[in-house]
């Protein structure tokens, strides 16, 4: 009879975040020694990566960190909620995100290289993601750089870790005001900062749609360039934070509110789960 109790079950499944049948098979096949059982479910964890590869990462969370002159926002990505909401993936993730924090990492590839103990973080998460079970990827990193920084992390749902993460980069003292701005990106989706931001090519091809469809709508010559001009600030709109209209007030745009509170924004990054 292999010389383990229900609680060295317990402690293993602790310990590593695995199920209770894997964690007792695994002392049964240690004849009861804990650190024996830990690498013999690391080693048939990291056997089934190469099966994990090619499954889908829709679940996972969102984290951020503020540091001296940038802010750092991930997604780390799971195969099922089951796993995200999970206390051992989401101390993978504060661990993750304190570490490429603190290298000032601005891409997932300089993410996955820096260094975490004896590994890299790309070799950490392979081996965390053998005892959770499913594949586990750092499916995003974006840093922004700043004086202050507004966070926000958004629940889409109350039984899971945040889904959509934003930091905006700021200068000014109005703390409030910035973090409803973050708010207001959580929920617009903005992909600039401002329409000089958007390229010039982008701009463009956008200006040619919108000339060629006036045009089959049969509009009059003369006021094509009128008409051109405002479906443009249509466009901007969408895609440009400063031109939106604000989401507390729609009668003002960002850039209204932002000039009010006396602030600077300098900078934003966002992330959905799974987008």
């Amino acid at each position: 009879m292999a010389n383990f109790t229900a609680a060295d079950v317990k402690a293993l499944r602790d310990r590593l975040g695995a199920g209770m049948l894997d964690s007792k098979n695994a002392l049964v096949e240690a004849d009861g020694d804990i650190e024996k059982a830990v690498e013999i479910l690391r080693v048939k964890g990291l056997k089934g990566v190469a099966k994990r590869e090619g499954r889908q990462t829709t679940a996972g969370l969102v984290a951020a960190k503020a540091s001296s002159g940038y802010a750092t926002l991930i997604e780390l990505a799971s195969e099922t909620d089951f796993v995200a909401k999970n206390d051992k993936f989401i101390a993978l993730a504060d661990t993750i995100l304190e570490a490429v924090a603190a290298a000032g990492s601005s891409s997932t590839e300089e993410a996955l290289e820096v260094t975490h103990g004896s590994q890299t973080i790309g070799a950490f998460i392979n081996d965390e993601a053998a005892l959770l079970g499913e594949k586990v990827e750092l499916r995003s990193v974006r840093r922004v750089d700043g004086d202050e920084f507004a966070i926000y992390l958004h629940k889409t749902s109350k039984d899971l870790p945040p889904q959509v993460g934003v930091v905006v980069g700021y200068t000014g003292d109005d703390a409030e005001t910035a973090r409803s701005i973050a708010q207001h990106v959580a929920f617009a989706a903005p992909t600039y900062l401002s329409r000089d931001e958007v390229p010039a090519d982008q701009v463009a091809k956008e200006r040619a749609i919108v000339e060629e469809t006036a045009k089959n709508e049969g509009k009059p010559e003369a006021a094509l360039p009128k008409i051109i001009e405002g479906r443009l600030t249509g466009f901007f709109k969408e895609i440009a934070l400063l031109d939106q209209a604000y989401a507390k007030d729609n009668k003002l745009s960002v850039a209204k509110v932002v000039e009010q509170a006396g602030l600077t924004l300098t900078g934003f990054a966002r992330i959905k789960v799974g987008s």
